[in-house]
């Protein structure tokens, strides 16, 4: 694996390779290809009469792909409709997403993502689009930036904090905006394990990126789009993606679709989708001791039954 790819280590790469491994034709995307580790084991393991499809809105990921055999698109899978039908692609043997921040976009302070780097207010995934963290954090309402650090990181000191943002304009850095969110929160709070400022650096950064939109809008094509028999994989970090992944796939290994008071299914709809995890599957602690963003990491799996 090249140095650009070990900066950003595949999770759960087993667990993945595992769930595609019945896949021997058609095409697999990789819709989240960061460092291209997942890519990588999919496109040896899987074999010659699969193609993979590597899909990345950071520009950066394109200088990973490999020189044959994977095919790059850059954007952002919450378009993966569109991005499929610009090549011509309409079926999917397989769909993989792997949400969050690549660890490399968390080490390199110029991006803004990390509170222990100094750099720019900025996390966007994508470097083209407008809405940069330095809108949020220095133009937003008091009232909106509560509600993204409630809503995103899950905070339960929302309202301070977004008092004390608002109060420390201009905030110039993210160490800055770290330390105003770490003097924010009570005492009680700041001898918790982890930095204060992590969910409120989480909900900037998903309201930038609009990541749960996104998650949305292409776990929804990723199923449409399966063939009889195809998969689909999401590995989440945090509650809210799992909880997006859980509800889709329940709904797609539900089919019916009448009101719950109903005696008879009167709609006859059929199930689109069996799943392969009743629970989703986590790290081992072998894995989480040598890669500990892995900690976290919840991996969901189902299969599609009807195309």
């Amino acid at each position: 694996m090249s140095q650009d790819r070990e900066y950003h280590r595949a999770v759960m790469a087993d667990e993945v390779v595992e769930m595609f491994r019945p896949i021997d034709e058609g095409v697999v995307v990789d819709a989240t290809y960061g460092g291209g580790g997942h890519t990588e084991l999919l496109k040896r393991e899987l074999g010659k009469n699969v193609t993979i499809v590597a899909i990345d809105r950071d520009p950066d990921a394109a200088r990973n792909i490999p020189a044959a055999g994977v095919e790059f698109i850059a954007g952002d899978f919450g378009d993966l409709g569109d991005l499929l039908d610009s090549r011509g692609i309409s079926g999917v043997s397989g769909v993989l997403f792997d949400f969050g921040v690549s660890s490399h976009q968390l080490d390199e302070g110029s991006r803004g993502f990390s509170y222990r780097a100094a750099g720019p207010l900025d996390m966007r995934m994508d470097r083209s689009q407008r809405l940069t963290a330095d809108d949020v954090v220095n133009s937003w309402s008091l009232r909106d930036i509560a509600r993204v650090i409630r809503r995103f990181g899950e905070e339960p000191h929302a309202d301070r904090i977004a008092r004390a943002i608002v109060r420390a304009r201009p905030i110039g850095d993210t160490v800055h905006l770290a330390q105003v969110v770490a003097d924010a929160v009570p005492a009680a709070a700041r001898r918790k394990p982890g930095h204060p400022a992590r969910k409120t650096f989480q909900a900037i950064r998903i309201a930038v990126n609009d990541e749960l939109g996104s998650i949305e809008r292409g776990l929804d094509t990723a199923v449409r789009r399966l063939v009889a028999g195809g998969v689909c994989v999401a590995i989440s970090y945090h509650s809210l993606e799992d909880r997006i992944v859980k509800r889709r796939f329940a709904e797609g290994a539900r089919g019916c679709v009448c009101p719950p008071g109903l005696p008879v299914c009167g709609c006859g709809a059929a199930a689109e989708l069996v799943l392969l995890t009743r629970r989703p599957l986590e790290a081992s602690s072998a894995e989480v001791e040598s890669n500990p963003r892995a900690r976290s990491a919840k991996l969901r799996a189902a299969r599609k039954v009807a195309a």
